[in-house]
C-alpha cells in the first residue's frame, strides 16, 4: 500500500492511497481524538486501483490494509488481518492487531510541518510506504517496503489457510511486560536484550 500526501491550497490536504499488492485491499481510516474521519473508516482498492482522501488542516490519524474481506450487503464481514469489529466501515474503531499503521499529524498552510511515520507496534500485515507531494529536503519516505511476513518467527505468526497473512508484535503474542517494555522494562537503559527487541 502506498500513500501520499499534498496540499490544498489553505483548504485541507489530500491523501492519495495507491494499492500496489497483487490483491484486493481495505484500507481502514482512524481520525484522532476529536478529529472527523473519511470515508466512514473504510474503502475497497482493488489491485492498481487509487482513492483520493481529502482531510482538514492540522488532521491527525492512521490508516491500515486490511486483507483478505468479505462483506455483506449491509458491510458486515470480517478480515484477516486489521479487522474493525467486522464492519466495512470502521466508523471510528481501530484495527485488530497485527497490522501494519501509517500515523500522521498534518500542518497548515502556513504551519506546514507534517509528521508522519509507520509503526510496526500493532504487528505487521501489508508491506506500506507514505512520501510527502512537492515536499522539501526534510520531507522523507517513511516505509516498511519488506515482506516481513516472510521472516516472521513461528511463534508471531498469524495464518490464514496455512499462509502467513500477519506477523504479530511480540507485545501481542506473548502479553507480558517484557515484550511490552512496561513496568521495570519501562526504561530502555535498564531493559535487558531479548531476541525480539533485536530483531
Amino acid at each position: 500500500m502506498f500513500l501520499s500526501l499534498s496540499s490544498t491550497n489553505g483548504k485541507g490536504h489530500q491523501l492519495i492511497i495507491v494499492n500496489n499488492c497483487n490483491e484486493s485491499i481495505w484500507p481502514g481510516i482512524l481520525g484522532g481524538a476529536g478529529q472527523q474521519t473519511p470515508k466512514d473508516g473504510g474503502i475497497l482498492l482493488n489491485s492498481g486501483q487509487e482513492v483520493v482522501v481529502d482531510v482538514p488542516e492540522k488532521w491527525s490519524g492512521r490508516i491500515w490494509g486490511r486483507q483478505k474481506c468479505k462483506f455483506n450487503a449491509n458491510g458486515k464481514g470480517s478480515c484477516a488481518t486489521g479487522d474493525c469489529s467486522g464492519l466495512f466501515h470502521c466508523q471510528g474503531l481501530s484495527g485488530k492487531p497485527p497490522a501494519t499503521v501509517v500515523e500522521m499529524t498534518l500542518g497548515t498552510s502556513t504551519s506546514p510541518l507534517h509528521f508522519y511515520d509507520v509503526s510496526l507496534v500493532d504487528g505487521f500485515n501489508l508491506p506500506v510506504s507514505m512520501k510527502p507531494v512537492g515536499g522539501g529536503v526534510g520531507c522523507g519516505i517513511a516505509s516498511c517496503e519488506v515482506d516481513l511476513n516472510m521472516c516472521c518467527p513461528s511463534a508471531l505468526e498469524v495464518r490464514v489457510k496455512g499462509k502467513v497473512v500477519g506477523c504479530k508484535s511480540a507485545c501481542l503474542a506473548m502479553q507480558s511486560a517484557k515484550y511490552c517494555c512496561t513496568g521495570k522494562y519501562s526504561n530502555p537503559n535498564l531493559q535487558a536484550n531479548n531476541l525480539c527487541s533485536s530483531v
